[in-house]
């Protein structure tokens, strides 16, 4: 049987209400279920990027369905069955498949995360028949997938990928977008115009085609603001940037009545 928590985000990502997420990219258990205890709508666990393995989405997934608040989300390492069955089977929620650039590419994507007759994803569902239910047809229902959009092709064919039967989000990674599009680092300001420009392309790809839109954010603020301008759902990032700015805020409170020599 499904649980409650991941049918109601199922819901709330398909009728394109505002969600709002955080994003792990350590291996650490226990300030994944704190985190997911704090009131968000999902937690993302970074195997792409992230500095966790398999055993490390497994225990991050158990972590945050511990909490009975968040749902888990896993961004996978690569476009193909292996990584998204993997996934799944660990109990995800939803992936984010990263490096689609075209119909093709998502259709891919899709096509790993369903079972026969729909796609080809190998039914050994492990810890997932705990938390989506143990039959094909539930687990179809009850697990989503989202297309990242973060390179010169996914942006060029974003309309063509928003149609692809079965897909439930399109996923912006400002990051490689912004590089994608010309920009020397992310965050550069020499092309903020094309680069906000490409952000409102792909939000009404996303909600001509009816599907959600999600986006990475580097804070509340600006993921405030992007829920405004028009995406679904929104990520804050993340749990090792944010250690480091809150030890560096700390350091310096600590140092500031202190002579300088």
């Amino acid at each position: 049987m499904t649980s409650p928590v991941a049918l109601e985000f199922v819901r709330k990502i398909r009728d394109r209400e505002p969600a709002v997420g955080y994003w792990i990219v350590l291996d650490s258990p226990v300030s994944t279920e704190r985190i997911a205890r704090l009131g968000y709508d999902y937690v993302a666990l970074d195997a792409q990027h992230g500095l966790l393995g398999y055993s490390g989405i497994l225990n991050g997934l158990m972590a945050i369905d511990a909490s009975a608040q968040a749902v888990g989300v896993v961004r996978v390492e690569a476009n193909n069955a292996t990584a998204i069955g993997k996934a799944l089977d660990a109990g995800a929620v939803a992936v984010i498949v990263p490096l689609v650039n075209n119909a093709q590419d998502a259709a891919d994507a899709v096509n790993a995360a369903k079972y026969p007759p729909h796609g080809i994803r190998s039914y050994g569902p492990m810890r997932s028949a705990l938390r989506v239910g143990p039959k094909p047809g539930e687990a179809d229902a009850a697990t989503m997938v989202f297309a990242m959009i973060e390179t010169p092709g996914g942006l060029e064919n974003v309309e063509e990928i928003a149609a692809v039967p079965g897909l439930d989000g399109l996923y912006v990674g400002p990051s490689d977008l912004a590089l994608a599009i010309g920009a020397a680092f992310p965050g550069d300001p020499a092309i903020a115009d094309e680069f906000e420009a490409a952000l409102v392309r792909v939000a009404e790809a996303a909600k001509n085609a009816g599907i959600a839109a999600g986006i990475h954010n580097a804070s509340g603020e600006l993921a405030q603001g992007r829920l405004a301008q028009g995406y679904t759902f929104a990520t804050v990032a993340s749990d090792l940037t944010h250690l480091e700015a809150t030890a560096s805020a700390h350091l310096k409170d600590a140092l500031a009545s202190i002579p300088a020599h």
